[in-house]
């Protein structure tokens, strides 16, 4: 696999391991309470990641489809474009950028914890199986469409670039949440 996708497949597998510690160290009847009423509990946090997998998984999978069509060969340096970079800069941990979510991705029921990491994993494999899918692609060459908002578009190796920082942010939170 190409250096910057292993990166990348790096980042989920550490999310995958963050969330599977989070599990070993809060108690099951600790995951659904919040600690401000603003603010999300440990099991919203991680549903809203699966919510936010469930949307992407079809796109990332489409995406690598279209590149796959193209007649041109992966660079040797994958980039992201102007906003691909924008958003990953702001998604990570430490949290600087609060942004509001959309409906669609607001966790409206909670699973028990188990079920919630189990969705997790099968949505993190899935995520992994389109990275590796996508080497020695034309990532750049592909422009997915956000599920969050219809009219900001980036490049696909910008994509699996901020889906990982995107959890990371998450994960940090519920990591807040259970510090408490």
């Amino acid at each position: 696999m190409h250096p910057q996708l292993e990166a990348i497949a790096d980042e989920y597998k550490s999310a995958q391991a963050r969330l599977h510690e989070l599990v070993r160290v809060i108690p099951e009847e600790r995951w659904a309470r919040r600690v401000d009423p603003a603010r999300w509990s440990v099991a919203e946090c991680v549903a809203h990641l699966n919510l936010t997998s469930l949307a992407y998984v079809p796109l990332l999978s489409h995406a690598v489809s279209r590149a796959r069509m193209l007649e041109r060969r992966a660079p040797g340096r994958y980039r992201r474009d102007p906003i691909g970079w924008l958003l990953w800069a702001t998604m990570g941990p430490p949290v600087r950028v609060r942004l509001k979510t959309i409906a669609r991705f607001l966790p409206s029921s909670l699973a028990a914890p188990a079920l919630l990491v189990q969705e997790f994993d099968r949505l993190q494999a899935a995520q992994l199986d389109c990275l590796a899918q996508a080497d020695g692609l034309p990532l750049a060459a592909v422009r997915v469409t956000s599920p969050f908002n219809a009219r900001v578009r980036y490049n696909l190796y910008a994509c699996f670039t901020i889906l990982p920082r995107h959890q990371q942010r998450h994960l940090w939170q519920a990591e807040r949440v259970w510090e408490g």
